[in-house]
């Protein structure tokens, strides 16, 4: 029971990491990166699609992003997307491909950015530290119903912590890089 307790806690905990892992990725730092079209979806013939599938999307130079259609009809419902998106880059369209110029950070924009990786990894180690908090109320309701000794309790706990402790370490990792990115 507590071997599937731990279990579940460390691929509760790895999830969670890996999420706010993602959230972290996609914001933008001044350097042009494939993963802020990730969540875009095209109106492709009537159903959303993933730009991905109707699209090449690469990264010639570290500012700019080049969309290039599979299907020549798309290239409009493709600009319509990402204008429509919260992506906050005006698409410049010239008849055969998409390109998108990444900006340079301006101070005032890094301190902002700085901020919202700060909010994403603090609700990360408050996720994290949820997720302790039912395991330990679920060994101490095991103890209460003595299919758990004292001492195991403890020793439980204390591994629950060890987790908690790794996972929230692999969060500050993630700010730390993140932070050097945005003030590159």
């Amino acid at each position: 029971m507590i071997n599937e307790l731990f279990i579940d806690v460390k691929d509760r905990m790895h999830k969670a990491v890996e999420h706010y892992r993602h959230e972290v990725s996609t914001i933008r730092t001044g350097r042009a990166s494939t993963s802020i079209l990730d969540g875009l979806k095209i109106d492709y013939y009537g159903t959303l699609s993933p730009l991905t599938n109707v699209a090449h999307v690469t990264v010639p130079e570290g500012q700019l992003i080049v969309v290039q259609p599979f299907d020549p009809s798309s290239l409009q419902a493709i600009e319509k997307a990402i204008i429509a998106s919260d992506v906050g880059i005006t698409p410049n369209n010239d008849g055969n491909v998409i390109r998108l110029n990444i900006p340079s950070l301006t101070e005032e924009r890094r301190k902002e950015l700085m901020k919202v990786v700060n909010k994403i990894i603090e609700d990360g180690r408050v996720a994290i530290r949820n997720i302790r908090r039912d395991a330990n109320d679920h060994l101490k309701q095991s103890e209460k119903d003595h299919d758990l000794s004292e001492d195991n309790l403890k020793r439980a706990i204390d591994n629950i912590q060890e987790m908690t402790d790794a996972n929230i370490q692999s969060l500050n990792q993630i700010q730390e890089a993140k932070e050097k990115e945005i003030l590159e």
